[in-house]
């Protein structure tokens, strides 16, 4: 018998796609290229449901592209050994149920028990991957496993088919074409800058708007549905639903359905400039190859800003262009200035640069293919935690 065999996921939905979002894609990548078991436990079926069409709201449990899916409505409840997996995984530290922990406990051999943490660029994270924690009354050790930028890290969550898709995709004008034509994306829209928006509400949409409007290029703005509901209807002038579309000055803004995680990868391949929100957008932009400006998601006391600028001094570190309007967008301007920001002129520089930056993103997706996959740099983390309990 090898193992893993079986998995349990645990996800609290915080940030409304992007937990699940990761979640959604670690479970199919662990069920469909390493033929594991995956039940995949959620508590908020109507964001799972967004990425995914086929998720029922009403159901317990749900079987769906070979994962089943749990609503994980409470803490409650008595687990047995058998209701255990191989491997129990939380997402960014989530608390698991006592009642699944006690039946851990009891098994033997004991589940390999991992926190899957958020990623982030920040330096402390190589000295802090795979370090254990022992549970403070049972004879349990959760690892903390880290996604991450460098080969001391977990790596970047992506299938081992993707890059192909990519490529090809990118390579057939047509089929990009007809892809965004569905969305009602015309000839002459399809040659101009196109460019995806998804943000979170507080992001500066309506003075950026205002910026490609007025300004000589031509723009074509894809929005999902129900982001940045406010600067959308304002723009467009009635409500900001999937369908909707308007033309002001140079700039086209167009509301798309939102779509299941396939088509959203499909999307970012297909625009010229991608806006990402989050952890699960912002990988996938990664692995797009085009440019992109990154929402992160905020904390208090501004923690965000310092990931942001950990990040970018990984990434761009050499384009001043993408920091300044990054830092902007996200409100953590390098300056002191009480001025309002200048949208216009970040633009055009930023503009100004991506063609650099695209070539750039190349370079950088070729040092991320290097430190491996996270699903299988996880699973070897997981098989060498049970070979070294199984000499103890």
């Amino acid at each position: 018998m090898t193992f893993p065999q079986t998995l349990h996921l645990f996800c609290r939905v915080v940030d409304n796609y992007g937990d699940i979002g990761i979640c959604w894609r670690f479970a199919r990548q662990l069920q469909r290229e390493h033929n594991i078991a995956v039940t995949l436990w959620v508590d908020d079926l109507r964001s799972f449901q967004r990425i995914c069409p086929e998720v029922l709201l009403d159901a317990e449990e749900q079987q769906i592209f070979g994962v089943t899916i749990r609503h994980w409505r409470d803490q409650d409840g008595v687990f047995t050994v058998s209701d255990l997996a191989d491997i129990v995984i939380e997402f960014f530290a989530c608390d698991i149920p006592p009642g699944y922990i006690t039946a851990m406990a009891e098994c033997n051999p004991r589940p390999v028990w991992l926190n899957l943490e958020g990623l982030t660029a920040e330096e402390w994270v190589e000295g802090c991957h795979t370090l254990p924690s022992s549970h403070s009354r049972l004879p349990l050790t959760k690892h903390f496993f880290f996604p991450g930028f460098t080969g001391k890290t977990g790596g970047l969550l992506r299938e081992s088919t993707l890059e192909e898709q990519r490529q090809q995709f990118q390579s057939d004008p047509i089929a990009m074409a007809e892809f965004l034509a569905q969305f009602g994306v015309t000839s002459a829209e399809m040659a101009s800058t196109k460019v995806s928006l998804f943000c979170y509400p507080h992001a500066p949409v309506a003075a950026l708007f205002e910026a490609w409007q007025n300004g000589e290029t031509a723009i074509t703005c894809l929005v999902p549905e129900g982001v940045a509901s406010d600067a959308i209807q304002t723009f467009l002038g009635t409500e900001a639903k999937a369908g909707a579309a308007c033309t002001r000055g140079a700039l086209t803004v167009r509301v798309l359905p939102f779509v299941a995680q396939p088509d959203y990868d499909k999307l970012l391949w297909a625009c010229d400039l991608n806006f990402v929100r989050g952890e699960d957008s912002w990988v996938r932009a990664q692995w797009a190859g085009k440019p992109f400006i990154w929402h992160i998601y905020p904390q208090d006391e501004n923690l965000h800003h310092k990931k942001l600028r950990a990040f970018l001094q990984r990434y761009s570190p050499d384009i001043a262009s993408m920091a300044t309007f990054s830092l902007c967008w996200n409100g953590a301007e390098t300056d002191e200035s009480e001025e309002p920001t200048d949208w216009s002129a970040r633009w055009s520089a930023f503009q100004a640069d991506m063609p650099k930056i695209t070539s750039l993103s190349i370079d950088w997706q070729q040092k991320m293919l290097a430190n491996g996959d996270l699903t299988s740099n996880l699973l070897q983390f997981a098989v060498s935690l049970r070979s070294e309990a199984a000499k103890n």
